[in-house]
């Protein structure tokens, strides 16, 4: 079996290339080659006896999309794009990269011809729904997003169901909450700020916290993100139906909430690291998104998360921290 990567040296994708590499196999198929393409170099997964074909593409350039479809391969992993604070700020760039690379990989699907038919895996997001909202959203809500992030989620969504209704493909969009907690350093994503309260203090560093401790969300870990793509990757056509895009499962919570959680496992010197710096961008964009997400449907189809937000900070600690957190 073959699987592309799209975004491969993002943090999820690396985490998916990890774990792919580390099962050796996908829906009970062997895996023998993987190709991982980004905007800066992806790293081939350590243990991976695999040819990997790791590569330094611009995928909404001409020609990028049709390069990397020639290899036929069976399972996409869609996983590239600007994050929800970068694409609001930068009009042009978020379509360019959010709408045009899907767009494109998905042309190049359907030009390839009849006899391909890959399983197309997309990373969309609770971003799609828009206020005014019900207590909890369910899979059938209407999609009125209020960030440019949100609406080319929304767009790539349509083109993924509309492609698999006709038969070029057989595509699940994955709508995630926010993942939490994010390794690495701060990105320009809107809801960094949800990890970095957790993750900076967990380190012995400052972290500043934009909004009010009020603000409710739903949150998995990179974990479960890694988890709900390679689920959705098994499901088949008559699982899903017509609906071929669903929100995941997630620990809902306020913001004070992830606080006291963090205090019950790392106590309270850890949590007076965290700094209130209210942020106007920041609370407009948050005030817009969805609170509570009722993802019956994703769980009867298997979909697994956390229990909660203490096992996603337990998680980090686990899989980032090596167990460990600084004084």
């Amino acid at each position: 079996m073959h699987i592309l990567i799209t975004g491969a040296a993002g943090m999820i994708g690396r985490k998916l290339s990890e774990r792919l590499a580390k099962d050796r196999a996908l829906n009970g198929k062997p895996i023998d080659k993987m190709t991982l393409t980004d905007v800066v170099a992806p790293a081939a997964p350590a243990g991976f006896s695999g040819k990997v074909d790791a590569r330094v593409d611009d995928l909404p350039a001409p020609g990028i999309a049709e390069k990397l479809i020639a290899g036929r391969p069976d399972v996409i992993f869609h996983l590239a794009g600007v994050v929800s604070g970068e694409a609001e700020l930068d009009f042009e760039k978020g379509y360019r990269v959010n709408l045009e690379s899907i767009q494109h990989l998905l042309e190049a699907v359907r030009k390839t011809g009849d006899n391909y038919h890959p399983k197309f895996v997309f990373t969309s997001s609770i971003a799609v729904y828009g206020a005014p909202f019900p207590p909890a959203i369910y899979d059938e809500f209407h999609l009125t997003p209020l960030t440019s992030y949100g609406t080319q989620k929304a767009m790539g969504e349509l083109l993924l169901a509309d492609y698999t209704r006709k038969g070029f493909l057989d595509g699940v969009g994955i709508r995630l909450p926010t993942i939490c907690v994010r390794p690495g350093k701060p990105n320009k994503a809107a809801s960094g700020f949800f990890s970095n309260i957790i993750r900076e203090p967990l380190a012995g560093m400052e972290a500043v916290l934009p909004v009010k401790d009020s603000v409710v969300h739903t949150h998995a870990t990179p974990r479960s993100a890694v988890g709900f793509l390679i689920h959705g990757a098994g499901l088949t056509r008559e699982q899903l139906g017509p609906r071929v895009n669903l929100a995941m499962p997630g620990v809902c919570c306020t913001v004070g909430e992830q606080i006291e959680a963090l205090r019950r496992i790392a106590g309270d010197k850890v949590v007076a690291r965290i700094r209130r710096e209210p942020d106007e961008m920041i609370i407009r964009i948050v005030s817009g998104w969805s609170e509570r997400i009722d993802a019956k449907r994703a769980v009867a189809l298997g979909f697994k998360a956390e229990n909660s937000f203490d096992e996603i900070v337990r998680i980090h600690i686990e899989d980032e921290l090596g167990g460990k957190i600084a004084a």
